[in-house]
């Protein structure tokens, strides 16, 4: 019996794209309105989202991790980032609904040329936030034009067979790996809270949730979240939220003395309660939605719209957090290497074969939880699409002379992984190798930075990018995101990019991956995980830091132009790729074990 997979291939359809946006406008004439607004989002802004709040997928077709549709009565536009311009006009019908570049034009723009005075377009407070309600007003406004809240979401209306809301089982999250008790993180988020003057705080991230109460659900595929809000009053107990009714008996014995369960549908009446009387409670800015800002306020409180404090404070790895993101790392390490000597040996192999055979090497770890996202596997062009997922219509098979991109990840009870390996499916060409040269020495130009405290991830995004620049070239997305133990592969507020504006601390996890892209030919990128830690140099005048690499893949030497590279960073590659081969090949079979000492060999000893 063939086990489930973690990964499905299903073909994303927009053939009833006319249909369902037809429904749509139907819909909005029903309640006397003139437009819609559908993010690709849920009531916690979360970046994968559960079945019933695929909207945007449903009624466009489009399956990206980002975007939003507004629907007119006589147009339709899909707004996406620079990651999606390839994919979504392949997957949604560009007959009825125009894809914008939002580097182009933003959907404000959009609806300030479209929407006409005395119109009115609609939106479901559960889906956005104030800031994003704000500059929805100020371009209705502009076009003369009004918004309006609707208490059901007009996507949901005309939906049929939309699926159940989530509610799996929630359990603890042993102490040992989290590194701190409960009792331990509510103090320090008490503290945070009186010192800005607050009376509690209203948890809308499932993130901060399952850090906080050491807590792990699954309501989510790749992120192991519980859906659900907490209170957290300056004085009193504190109190979950939850979806599920499958509550791990341990988690509600440790939480007993710390912290009230509740059902989901119990929380609305619970956040009047507590905003009663003038009180004045922190909303998450980044996930927390206009319809808690109207239930705040509506009971007499004070929304105070902010960051939630949980943010920084999770960012920050401790002790044990560091050390099983690195156990599951070096795990992650020998699964991802074996793949890489199978795809070797195999030669030319299906997009979906390689996903399933990186799957099945790392279920062999026996600690598999799930991939922290959906495997981008792509050979020759699709390699240029980049954030493509392989489908069984787009599925295709390497060949010699090709590139083949793989970015992965795995859940891990101890650590979170993300990675990403460019290959050549035979003998590269030369501006192959050269390109890819480029892409490197930005990434070693990452791994390698020193810089003072202080120092923000869009100060150091231009270093990856100069070699590419000096060609005229770039890509157009971050270089780094952050990354959670056991929790989401992309996790704020860190990051490597020129809107990276935190400052960067010990214990913060990174990826490092820059890229380059040939639209309809390939793609490169090289992904690490990287650990922010202080850097000990003689006579210097300020705290350094800097970055711990923490993958332990080989690179594809036959891709690396060693002229083009130069002897510092070609010194970091060997030195990389001797740590690998110490740390990983003890615990390899002879036959991987030999590929890896030959795919780790010093450059200067050239491919023979």
């Amino acid at each position: 019996m063939t086990r489930p997979r973690f990964q499905t291939f299903d073909d994303p359809s927009h053939a009833k794209g006319p249909e369902r946006i037809e429904a749509l406008r139907a819909a909005l004439r029903e309640v006397g309105a003139d437009g819609f607004v559908v993010p690709r989002a849920d009531e916690h802004q979360s970046e994968y989202v559960p079945a019933d709040a695929e909207r945007l997928a449903w009624l466009t077709g489009f399956t990206g991790s980002a975007g939003t549709a507004i629907v007119l009565q006589d147009a339709a536009a899909l707004f996406v980032d620079g990651r999606y311009t390839v994919q979504a006009p392949a997957q949604v019908d560009t007959g009825i609904i125009v894809v914008v570049p939002v580097a182009e034009t933003s959907p404000e723009a959009w609806l300030g040329a479209q929407l006409k005075a005395g119109q009115t377009l609609a939106y479901d407070p559960w889906l956005h936030t104030p800031d994003g309600v704000a500059r929805l007003e100020r371009a209705a406004a502009k076009a003369g034009a009004s918004l309006r809240a609707v208490e059901r979401n007009l996507v949901d209306a005309v939906w049929a067979g939309r699926p159940r809301p989530p509610a799996g089982r929630v359990a603890a999250h042993p102490e040992a790996l989290a590194g701190e008790g409960v009792c331990e993180k509510l103090a320090r988020l008490r503290a945070a809270l009186t010192e800005g003057e607050l009376d509690g705080l209203v948890m809308s991230d499932p993130h901060n949730l399952a850090w906080t109460f050491n807590l792990r659900g699954a309501d989510l595929t790749h992120t192991p979240l519980a859906l659900g809000y907490a209170l957290v009053p300056t004085e009193g107990r504190a109190a979950l939220y939850l979806g599920s009714s499958e509550i791990d008996p341990d988690l509600r014995a440790a939480l007993g003395p710390r912290a009230d369960l509740h059902p989901r549908r119990a929380f609305p009446e619970a956040l009047a309660a507590l905003a009663a009387g003038a009180a004045r409670l922190r909303l998450d800015a980044a996930t927390g939605a206009a319809a808690l800002k109207g239930l705040v306020e509506a009971a007499g409180g004070v929304a105070d719209v902010g960051p939630d404090p949980v943010t920084a404070m999770k960012a920050v790895k401790n002790a044990a957090e560091i050390a099983g993101t690195r156990a599951a790392h070096h795990r992650d390490g020998l699964a991802v290497t074996r793949f890489l000597a199978w795809l070797d040996r195999t030669g030319p192999v299906s997009e979906i074969a390689a996903v399933e055979a990186l799957e099945d090497f790392r279920e062999a770890t026996g600690a598999l939880r799930d991939v922290s996202f959906p495997t981008i596997s792509g050979s020759g062009p699709n390699g240029a699409i980049v954030h493509y997922r392989v489908t069984r219509a787009t599925d295709r098979s390497s060949r010699e002379g090709e590139l083949f991109l793989i970015d992965s990840g795995a859940q891990y009870a101890d650590g979170t992984t993300d990675i990403t390996r460019t290959v050549a499916v035979g003998a590269p060409t030369g501006e192959m190798r050269e390109r890819f040269t480029r892409v490197l020495k930005g990434h070693i130009a990452i791994a390698r930075a020193v810089f003072p405290e202080g120092t923000t991830g869009a100060q150091i995004d231009a270093l990856a990018r100069l070699s590419l620049w000096e060609a005229g070239l770039d890509y157009d997305h971050g270089t780094g995101h952050g990354v959670g133990a056991f929790l989401s592969v992309h996790e704020g507020p860190q990051r490597i990019a020129k809107t990276g504006t935190v400052a960067l601390k010990p214990g913060m996890i990174l990826s490092n991956e820059p890229g380059y892209y040939k639209q309809g030919a390939y793609g490169i990128r090289i992904e690490n995980l990287v650990l922010v830690e202080e850097r000990a140099i003689e006579g210097a005048e300020r705290r350094m830091l800097g970055f711990e690499t923490l993958t332990l893949v080989p690179l594809d030497r036959r891709l690396i132009d060693v002229g083009l590279l130069g002897a510092a960073d070609a010194a970091w590659v060997d030195a990389y790729h001797a740590r690998v081969r110490e740390t990983l090949a003890p615990d390899l079979d002879g036959a991987t074990r030999d590929w890896l000492e030959a795919a780790t060999r010093p450059l200067a000893e050239g491919l023979a």
